[in-house]
C-alpha cells in the first residue's frame, strides 16, 4: 500500500511529460509555463519533504501520510479543472505539498511494518515500484492524452487516492512525541532558495541572463541559501543537521540521489517533446517508444534488491551511475536524419541503470540514520531526488531553449539534445566517487553511527 501511494505521486512527476504539448495547445502556455507545470510539483516536493519528515516523527507518520493523500487528491481535482497555465501551476504546487507528506513518510512506514531481516526485500519492492512509476508515466500519460484528454491524468488520482486513504487505516502508527521540533525558519529559507534558483534557470533565456529580474532572483537565492546554512548551523533542531555530512555514507548517497535524478528523469520531458514536436508522434506513440526503459527496469530492480545485503551498496550505486552515464552518451548517436530507434540502445542502458540504483539508494539512505529518525532520513533521501529532477528540468531546459528556441526545427533540437545528453552524462559520472563513499551496507545503524546534531 505504501509502495502504491509512492507510485501514484511519482507517476505525476513523469506522466505529465507526454501531455505537455497538449496542455500547451489547450491553455496557450509558453515553454517556460510548461516547465513550471512539472517543476512546481517537483520543487514543492523537494521544499516540503524535510519538514514533513521531521513533523511526522513527532506527530505520527501514518497521520502525516493520510493528510498528504487528502491534499494530493484535492489538488489533483484543482489541476483537472484549471483553465489557465497559472492556475495549473499553482495547483501542481499544492499537489506537491501533499506528495511531500506521502513521500517523506513512505520509507519510515515500511521500516516500521517490516522486521529488520525483511526490510531489504521491502525496500527493493519500493525501489522497483518507485523507479517503475517514473518510467511508466509517459506510457500512461500517452494513453490518457490520446484517449479522454490530458485532464484525466489528474482526475484518475481521485479514486486511487480515496482507495489508498482507506487502505492506510491498516498501517501501524509510529513516531516519537519527544522528537525535536520543526525547523520552520530553515524550511522557509530553503524554499525561497530553491524557488529563486529554479526561477532564474527557467526565465534566464526569455528575460536575458543579465536582466535585473534574473540577477535579483540569483541574488535572492544566494542570500536565502546563506541564511539556510546559518540557521542550520545555529538552530537547536535543524531540519538538515550539518553534522550529518560528516557521515561519508550520508554525503555519498545524498550526492547520488541528486545526480541520478538530474541526469536521467528530465530526459523523459525532452524526449517527449522531441517525439511529438519534431517527429510528429502522438502522445501514445511517444509513451510506447519510452517503454523499453520500464521493461528493463522491472526486470533488473528485483534482482538488484536481492543483492543489497550481499554486495556493498556503494558498488551498486556506482554501477547504476556508470550505466546511466553510458546510456546518455550512447544516445548522442542521434543526428537530424535519425529515426527514434537511434535512441533505443541508450534507453535500454538507462533503464538498466535505474533498476540497479533504485533499491540500493533506498536502502542506503535509510541506513545512515538511526531508526527513531527514519522520517528525517526518508525526507532527506527524497528531497535530493526531487531537487535533482527540478534543477535538471530547469537547467537542461535552459540549454534547450537557448539552442532550439522554436522547438520544431529538427537540426536545432537534435543539437540541443546532444548537448543535454553530454551535460547529464557528466553529472552522473562525476557522482561515481561519491557513491563509493558508501562502503558497507548498514541496515540498522545505532545512534552512535550518526553524530549528534
Amino acid at each position: 500500500m505504501v509502495s502504491a501511494a509512492t507510485a501514484l505521486l511519482l507517476l505525476d512527476v513523469t506522466v505529465v511529460n507526454v501531455a505537455v504539448p497538449a496542455i500547451g495547445e489547450d491553455l496557450g502556455a509558453t515553454f517556460s509555463e510548461l516547465e513550471w507545470v512539472i517543476d512546481a510539483y517537483a520543487l514543492t516536493l523537494a521544499a516540503v519533504l524535510l519538514t514533513a519528515g521531521s513533523l511526522s516523527d513527532r506527530i505520527g507518520r501514518r497521520r502525516v501520510f493520510v493528510l498528504g493523500l487528502w491534499i494530493f487528491a484535492g489538488a489533483s481535482l484543482m489541476c483537472a479543472l484549471a483553465g489557465s497555465p497559472t492556475l495549473l501551476d499553482l495547483a501542481r504546487g499544492l499537489q506537491g505539498v501533499g506528495g511531500a507528506a506521502i513521500f517523506a513518510t513512505s520509507l519510515a512506514l515500511l521500516a516500521n511494518e517490516f522486521p529488520e531481516h525483511r526490510r531489504g526485500f521491502a525496500f527493493a519492492v519500493w525501489g522497483a515500484v518507485s523507479g517503475g512509476a517514473l518510467a511508466v508515466g509517459p506510457l500512461v500519460g500517452g494513453a490518457l492524452v490520446d484517449g479522454p484528454g490530458w485532464r484525466w491524468i489528474f482526475l484518475l488520482n481521485l479514486p486511487l487516492g480515496l482507495a489508498l486513504i482507506i487502505g492506510a487505516t491498516r498501517l501501524r502508527e509510529s513516531g516519537d512525541a519527544n522528537a525535536p521540533g520543526t525547523d520552520w525558519a530553515g524550511a522557509a529559507a530553503f524554499t525561497v532558495a530553491v524557488f529563486a534558483l529554479v526561477f532564474a534557470l527557467i526565465r534566464g533565456n526569455p528575460e536575458g541572463w543579465g536582466s535585473p529580474v534574473i540577477l535579483a532572483a540569483l541574488a535572492l537565492g544566494g542570500l536565502a541559501f546563506g541564511a539556510f546554512v546559518a540557521i542550520e548551523l545555529r538552530g537547536t533542531h535543524p531540519m538538515l543537521p550539518p553534522s550529518l555530512f560528516r557521515v561519508p555514507a550520508f554525503t555519498g548517497t545524498a550526492i547520488v540521489a541528486f545526480a541520478q535524478s538530474f541526469a536521467l528523469y528530465p530526459m523523459f520531458l525532452f524526449l517527449a517533446l522531441y517525439f511529438q514536436q519534431v517527429l510528429d508522434y502522438t502522445a501514445w506513440e511517444t509513451g510506447l517508444r519510452l517503454l523499453p526503459v520500464t521493461v528493463v527496469l522491472f526486470a533488473v530492480a528485483p534482482l538488484s534488491g536481492k543483492l543489497t545485503g550481499r554486495v556493498t551498496l556503494g558498488r551498486h550505486l556506482a554501477a547504476g551511475l556508470l550505466l546511466i552515464g553510458t546510456g546518455l552518451l550512447t544516445m548522442r548517436a542521434l543526428d537530424p536524419a535519425s529515426e527514434w530507434t537511434a535512441l533505443l540502445p541508450g534507453l535500454v542502458i538507462g533503464g538498466l541503470g535505474i533498476g540497479v540504483i533504485s533499491p540500493a539508494l533506498a536502502a542506503a539512505m535509510v541506513s545512515v540514520l538511526p531508526v527513531d529518525r527514519a522520517g528525517l532520513a526518508s525526507g532527506i533521501n527524497n528531497t535530493f531526488r526531487q531537487l535533482g529532477i527540478a534543477v535538471g528540468i530547469a537547467g537542461l531546459g535552459a540549454i534547450l531553449q537557448a539552442r532550439a528556441p522554436s522547438l520544431t526545427a529538427r537540426p536545432d533540437f537534435v543539437s540541443a539534445l546532444d548537448t543535454i545528453f553530454l551535460v547529464a552524462a557528466a553529472v552522473a559520472l562525476a557522482a561515481v566517487p561519491a557513491a563509493l563513499l558508501v562502503r558497507v551496507p548498514q541496515p540498522s545503524p545505532s545512534s552512535a553511527d550518526c553524530p549528534a546534531p
